[in-house]
């Protein structure tokens, strides 16, 4: 049942971190007045998929990401070409439907070969019915139909591509915006639940337990508070414990411990590889008392974690940048594996991890690396200055080759990740 919590939790939260993002892209598209074709959590296979207006809200299976489909990012799909027969569906002199298949079947529609053909600006088409030229309006919204799939038409004024640098600038900009503002609110939100700690620790406590250690081994748990070690009080000196179980390698020692309102006697032996010295297999915690935050110290300390953790993210770029390894890069799996961790020690600490992710998720997204939200943004900019757009097809090139990249880089990351669990 606790694995299965964990599980939950973990999921939950990279679902509410991504669908953040995607939803900034998506509200601010259609603030412009963007066609967005569909709103997708995942990759891979559909899992849910409904249909909301003129947007697919689909769910996949792979919780790695998600994107808000826009239309005119990328070529449609479905092309029509002078000469092809097609059959319309009408209403109101409207065409509402554009069947492209099994015309033979299709009923009250007018089937004809497409002399002229134009659902961008004019939205209009000619056809030869029978030997007769007839032309028929398109309403803004219909429906392309072939194979059982139906796809709505995109006029020129509903593209990604009709719009002012401004618009389209705001609505890529808009995913990382919210998720900094996901984790501003999630760093007040820990705020909140842990409260302000006073200057002086109370007691030391057992952090995370590893699997095949002593603690472990014993029947230490994350939260037992640490009292006494061979008899003596342990106060609150993390450092001298650490000393104490480091010293007595391969020697037992018998610790007091409070759980709740129990209180333990357990026997320890720290163990380690020669050389090394006495390891028991858990972190200690010094932790402090506490007190409720008030509403002004919850906005100071959200935004102080909010500056300090922006340092040490882009410390952390900086270090990779001057000494690469692979070994140092984490993919979804190891990221998987550490919220997995933290969500064993409680709902206030996996709280504060969901703010780190989302805000590394918003910096990570405008760096400008081709395929990221940083590098539209680039191109944007290079657009404004320029006063024309930069070559479509060139700038799809430039992406799918980041894309790309990015997709190696994740596959070898993830094998790293794989590795790394098998052996330990």
């Amino acid at each position: 049942m606790e694995l299965l919590k964990i599980i939950f939790l973990t999921v939950l939260m990279f679902f509410v971190i991504v669908t953040v993002h995607e939803w900034g892209h998506y509200f601010f598209a259609k603030r412009a007045g963007i066609l967005v074709r569909e709103f997708a959590i995942g990759f891979g296979p559909k899992l849910l998929s409904f249909k909301r207006d003129e947007t697919q809200f689909t769910l996949r299976l792979l919780p790695f990401g998600g994107y808000a489909r826009m239309a005119g990012e990328d070529p449609e799909l479905v092309q029509i070409s002078d000469g092809q027969t097609i059959a319309l569906r009408l209403e109101n002199d409207l065409v509402r439907k554009i069947y492209l298949d099994r015309l033979d079947s299709r009923k009250n529609v007018i089937r004809g070969e497409v002399q002229h053909i134009d659902l961008e600006d004019d939205l209009a088409v000619r056809l030869d019915v029978d030997g007769e030229t007839l032309t028929y309006k398109v309403h803004p919204q219909a429906m392309m139909v072939t194979k059982g799939k139906e796809t709505q038409i995109a006029p020129r004024d509903r593209q990604y591509g009709s719009k002012t640098v401004g618009q389209r600038a705001l609505s890529i900009f808009a995913g990382p915006l919210m998720n900094f503002i996901l984790a501003f609110v999630l760093f007040a939100l820990h705020t909140q639940m842990a409260g302000i700690p006073l200057d002086q620790p109370s007691h030391l406590q057992i952090g995370e337990v590893m699997k095949g250690m002593p603690a472990e081994e014993v029947g230490l748990k994350t939260g037992d508070i640490i009292e006494t070690i061979n008899g003596t009080p342990v106060g609150t000196d993390a450092n001298k414990m650490i000393e104490m179980i480091q010293a007595s390698k391969n020697q037992p020692m018998t610790w007091t411990v409070k759980r709740g309102e129990e209180t333990l006697k357990v026997t320890i032996t720290p163990k380690a590889a020669e050389n090394e010295d006495g390891k028991i297999g858990s972190t200690i915690i010094t932790v402090f008392p506490t007190r409720s935050a008030s509403f002004g110290e919850t906005f100071q300390v959200a935004e102080e974690n909010m500056v300090n953790t922006t340092k040490a993210i882009f410390l952390g770029f900086q270090q990779l940048i001057n000494r690469f390894n692979m070994d140092d890069l984490g993919g979804p799996v190891r990221t998987f594996e550490v919220t997995g961790q933290i969500a064993k020690q409680g709902i206030v600490q996996l709280t504060y991890w969901a703010a780190i992710l989302s805000l590394y998720l918003g910096i990570f997204n405008l760096l400008p690396i081709p395929a990221l939200d940083g590098s539209r943004l680039i191109f944007l900019g290079v657009e404004a200055l320029r006063g024309k757009p930069i070559d479509p097809n060139r700038e799809g090139m430039v992406h799918f080759i980041g894309f790309a990249m990015l997709f190696l880089l994740m596959i070898a990351v993830t094998y790293n990740d794989i590795l790394r669990l098998i052996h330990g």
